[in-house]
């Protein structure tokens, strides 16, 4: 292996035999070596493999603006992830998750915290995911010996929820195009425009985001054991859940979904949140 490019001693590009190049990591690889010079492969811990070009470049980009434990942070969660998860991660994931890692380790440092508007949907509709981001908590507590808040565990499951649901354009179009359905049936049902800058509607926004994508996917969140809550909420929120319950109907009638109560419990709840700004 002949190296291409140095980032730092521990981290290198090289070009394969088709020209492809590849980000090599290891202790000490590039100890007193420059650019042209044959690469010691007992050295080597890591090759990356990204086979997207743009997402490639912009990999290396950030290899070589951050402390290289980022690096070997971020592929050790993502590891983990993918065992877990059972499934392929988007190479993505290689740059919002590693980025996201320096970001937050350095403004936890600086004294700088950030609430995380939608924690309460991701640890109720994502939860193996966000039991990955406590996982990685402890994974970032290990190695720089601080512990991060919660929030952070529940922006990292954000980021695996996207990297594995690898929505192309027509997708995304769909999940844009269930997300105006259902505002619009709010909107009409309570003669209201949204103000869109809101913590409320961007809450609301962000439920509606992961819930047309489990539509789109065919599936259906489930527990028993709040349909005695949902009661509740259906006398203490009439509006809201009429509205729901219209909601439901709709996707039904155009998509063949059936929304569970579960579903149309926390819709509601989302609903009355928007609509009267009322802290849930």
């Amino acid at each position: 292996m002949i190296i291409y490019k140095i980032f730092n001693n521990n981290a290198v590009v090289i070009k394969d035999e088709n020209g492809v190049e590849k980000v090599v990591m290891g202790c000490g690889l590039a100890f007193k070596k420059k650019n042209g010079d044959e690469l010691d492969e007992s050295k080597i811990d890591k090759i990356f493999v990204l086979s997207d070009p743009l997402i490639n470049n912009r990999f290396q980009e950030l290899v070589a603006s951050i402390p290289i434990d980022y690096v070997e942070l971020g592929e050790e969660i993502i590891e983990y992830a993918a065992s877990i998860l059972e499934v392929d991660l988007n190479d993505t994931i290689y740059l919002s998750l590693i980025d996201h890692l320096y970001s937050a380790v350095k403004r936890f440092q600086e004294g700088i915290g950030i609430k995380n508007a939608i924690l309460w949907d991701i640890k109720k509709f994502y939860k193996k995911e966000f039991d990955i981001g406590l996982k990685a908590l402890e994974m970032i507590e290990k190695r720089f010996c601080l512990r991060l808040p919660e929030d952070e565990a529940g922006f990292i499951a954000i980021h695996l929820v996207e990297a594995v649901t690898r929505k192309g354009a027509q997708d995304i179009h769909q999940v844009a195009e269930i997300i105006s359905e259902i505002t619009s049936i709010v909107s009409y049902h309570f003669h209201i425009f949204f103000n869109e800058d809101s913590l409320y509607y961007f809450r609301f926004i962000t439920h509606l985001k992961f819930f047309a994508q489990r539509l789109l996917e065919g599936k259906t969140y489930l527990d028993d054991e709040q349909d005695d809550l949902l009661l509740i909420i259906k006398k203490k929120y009439v509006n809201a859940y009429e509205c729901a319950e219209k909601i439901c109907e709709f996707l039904k009638k155009k998509y063949n979904y059936n929304v569970s109560n579960d579903e149309k419990l926390y819709l509601t709840l989302h609903i009355e949140r928007v609509v009267y700004k009322t802290v849930l």
